[in-house]
């Protein structure tokens, strides 16, 4: 008599693993540049099945940049919201934007959003809206870690929150685009003192 073969378990999908894998993809190579065979094999899937979860290349990117925005991990943010002391958390904010324009583990320089997404905003439909929603989001969140010092007495009662908080996020960016024309990490870190004095002046 034959003994059937016991058929293994299959590889539980995850989703979000996949979504990230996406995004390192598009950020490295761009949407134009990112192929579906580079995507599917980042990605651990085959086409039916990325076509079947994902939809096109372009929902693709839609869902990538939203997954991308909304990710809770983005070391710079969680540095900032982690150190109790707001002059201290400014500046890991800044450091860690640093190390992950310099270091990214895909070989991509600088944030996705800045990086990749802008470049393709106005171009491809649906992703300047999404854009502008990431960059409204992440200037709420640094504004309420600024709020919370406000509140505990770190700040002064009148300190600009919002104000700062983009300000916070421009000076992130401008580290970025050094970043990407091959500054060091030394010499983008030469004046991180003075950009934390900046951002945390009195009015």
């Amino acid at each position: 008599m034959a003994i059937a073969k016991k058929v293994g378990r299959p590889k539980k999908f995850d989703r979000d693993t996949a979504l990230m894998s996406a995004v390192n993809v598009f950020w490295l190579k761009g949407f134009e540049g990112a192929s579906m065979a580079d995507l599917t094999e980042a990605m651990g899937v085959n086409p039916p099945s990325l076509y079947a979860e994902f939809g096109d290349k372009l929902n693709l990117y839609r869902l990538a940049i939203d997954r991308y925005a909304s990710n809770d991990a983005c070391s710079p943010l969680v540095a900032f919201e982690s150190e109790p002391d707001i002059e201290k958390a400014v500046r890991a904010f800044m450091n860690e934007v640093v190390i992950y324009s310099t270091k990214h583990e895909s070989g991509a320089k600088g944030c996705f959003l800045s990086s990749s997404v802008a470049t393709s905003a106005g171009a491809i439909e649906g992703v300047q809206e999404l854009l502008k929603k990431a960059i409204e989001s992440t200037d709420k969140r640094l504004a309420k870690r600024f709020d919370s010092a406000k509140a505990d007495g770190s700040l002064a009662k009148d300190f600009p929150s919002l104000e700062r908080a983009r300000l916070m996020f421009d000076l992130r960016q401008g580290l970025v685009f050094r970043a990407r024309a091959s500054c060091s990490a030394k010499s983008l870190k030469a004046d991180l003192d003075q950009r934390v004095t900046m951002i945390l002046r009195d009015t």
